[in-house]
């Protein structure tokens, strides 16, 4: 069936944003005199999980932490990190490429528009897409395929004519239990060990035109995940 719109993920997949969140907690743990331990930190599912993060920096502080001033000074100092973020390598030449292609494009993230929306606007990306589907619409976050669904009723698309963009094995369930093919660009921080049930794994969007991205999985149809 022909492909007639792709859905990318947002965090970690079209800007770095996982690397900016992951500064950010270690920037604060080091205000206190102390290291965090990155064991552990990224969450097997999407949404927020900073509650457990502060908790445990609490603990390590003891009772002088004051948990408003830190997340306001944390927030601070990711908004400096994401002031000079640029859309993550490749993923330009990858949506050019879709609007010549008359491809539709679409983004499903677990995260808020407050966020999804703002960097898109700061990387001037947003006008590129037709649709935004994010987290505070959907019951259930990533890896149930919630906000893959409403991407595709907003699309008015089947899963059949969509392919998904994922950074972590999460995203990548998710798409699958929407019924989408995915293809998985790891962030920095997911082992591509994880990644074995993505219809196709690449490094990075440098590593192959869109064009061929849509070949691959063109002979993937049918095949195992």
């Amino acid at each position: 069936m022909t492909i007639k719109a792709l859905i990318f993920d947002f965090d970690g997949l079209l800007m770095d944003t996982e690397t900016t969140l992951l500064e950010s907690w270690r920037w604060e743990w080091r205000r206190h005199g102390l290291e965090l331990d990155t064991a552990g930190f990224f969450a097997d599912h999407g949404g927020d999980a900073n509650e457990p993060r502060y908790a445990a920096l609490a603990a390590a502080v003891g009772p002088a932490y004051d948990r408003e001033s830190s997340h306001a000074r944390r927030m601070a100092h990711r908004a400096e990190l994401h002031a000079v973020l640029e859309p993550a390598p490749g993923i330009v030449g990858w949506l050019d490429r879709a609007a010549q292609l008359g491809l539709r494009l679409a983004v499903a993230s677990s995260s808020p528009i407050t966020h999804v929306g703002a960097m898109l606007d700061q990387a001037r990306l947003r006008a590129r897409f037709e649709v935004l589907a994010t987290g505070e619409e959907v019951a259930a976050h990533k890896p149930h395929p919630a906000v893959y669904l409403l991407a595709l009723d907003r699309l008015g698309l089947p899963a059949q004519e969509a392919v998904a963009f994922e950074d972590t094995a999460h995203g990548v369930a998710a798409a699958h239990a929407a019924g989408l093919r995915c293809v998985a660009v790891p962030n920095p921080h997911a082992h591509d060990a994880r990644f074995k049930a993505a219809d196709l794994l690449l490094p990075s969007a440098t590593d192959l035109s869109l064009d061929a991205v849509l070949a691959r999985l063109a002979r993937c149809v049918g095949g195992p995940r």
